[in-house]
C-alpha cells in the first residue's frame, strides 16, 4: 500500500516538483556563509529521509557540489534553491519556501549564528547554535 504524501513542493517556475512520503523535520535556520550566498539571506530548511523524497518533475534540476560534505539542488531554469544533500546523513534538506504548505513544520533553532549577517538580528527566542549539531552540555545536559 502506498504511503500518503505528507508534503509537496516545487520551484518558482514549476519545472522541478517533488513529493515527500514521510515525516518532515522542523525547520532549521542556517546562517552559514554558503547558505547566505546561495539564498541571498539565510536558509530556512526542513528535511526528510532521502528514501521519502520523490522527484515528480526534475528535467531542470541541477546539482552543485558546494563542499566535500554536501551538494545543493536548484532549478536550472528559474534558479530556485530547493535542496541541500549532506554526504554524511541519509536525509535531504528541503528549502521551506519550496513547500506548497509549510503548516506542518515549525522553526526549531538557528545554526552557524556566528556567520549571521550584520544587517539583521536574531531575536525570535529560538535556540542559537554555533555549529550544525547541538552543542554538548547545552541546557545543562
Amino acid at each position: 500500500m502506498a504511503r500518503m504524501a505528507s508534503a509537496t513542493g516545487a520551484c518558482l517556475c514549476g519545472a522541478v516538483t517533488f513529493v515527500v512520503n514521510g515525516p518532515l523535520r522542523d525547520v532549521i535556520y542556517c546562517h552559514c556563509k554558503q547558505c547566505r550566498r546561495t539564498s541571498g539571506h539565510f536558509v530556512a530548511a526542513s528535511a526528510c529521509a532521502k528514501a521519502d523524497l520523490q522527484l515528480v518533475r526534475d528535467e531542470h534540476l541541477q546539482w552543485f557540489d558546494s563542499s566535500d560534505e554536501a551538494r545543493r539542488g536548484f532549478c536550472g531554469r528559474c534558479g530556485s534553491s530547493l535542496f541541500w544533500e549532506p554526504t554524511f546523513k541519509d536525509t535531504m534538506s528541503i528549502m521551506a519556501g519550496a513547500l506548497d504548505d509549510s503548516s506542518a513544520v515549525r522553526a526549531s533553532h538557528h545554526i552557524f549564528v556566528t556567520d549571521a549577517g550584520a544587517y539583521y538580528s536574531l531575536d525570535d527566542g529560538l535556540p542559537q547554535w554555533e555549529h550544525y549539531e547541538k552543542p554538548e552540555h547545552a541546557n545543562g545536559e
